[in-house]
């Protein structure tokens, strides 16, 4: 585990948490939820994109897809939205490609939570690694990644996960 994981984990159990650190990577929302035993919906994935130049973070369940249109008007933002990279995802969030984590995220980066999490009585975003996950309450994940709750996403079919 890198330094990076190991400081999300410390993080995570000040805050009374359990990470969760899989033998098997956790990249995908499927494999995730695999791994954690739990549905692709109650999987928090993070995404980075680039919305113009700007990078930002969603945080929405594993078996939504963000809205271009909508994330703009939510962000504020005008230009393409586009999945960076992953030189570029490691270089705006810290974490590597599959890992990214939604806390301690580098200051400036904006953060949105889509609606769609505040479903599930736990909801299980990665703890700095591919091979990680943390189960907490949408309320928590609110408070912890200081996201702004948003609705940017739709529910995708399960073969397009």
């Amino acid at each position: 585990m890198d330094l990076r994981a190991k400081q999300v984990q410390a993080y995570l159990s000040r805050q009374g948490l359990v990470p969760q650190n899989f033998t098997v990577p956790t990249p995908t929302s499927a494999a995730a939820a695999a791994a954690v035993g739990c549905s692709v919906g109650e999987i928090a994935k993070s995404i980075l994109l680039l919305v113009g130049k700007q990078p930002v973070i969603v945080l929405t369940s594993g078996d939504t897809k963000v809205k271009s249109g909508r994330l703009k008007q939510a962000a504020g933002l005008t230009g393409k939205v586009k999945l960076p990279d992953a030189d570029e995802v490691e270089r705006y969030t810290g974490y590597a490609t599959g890992g990214v984590s939604p806390f301690l995220l580098p200051e400036g980066l904006p953060v949105f939570l889509d609606q769609s999490l505040q479903m599930f009585e736990l909801i299980y975003p990665a703890a700095g690694t591919d091979s990680s996950a943390v189960a907490l309450s949408f309320s928590l994940l609110e408070e912890l990644s200081g996201g702004k709750i948003v609705d940017v996403c739709d529910i995708q079919k399960m073969t397009d996960i």
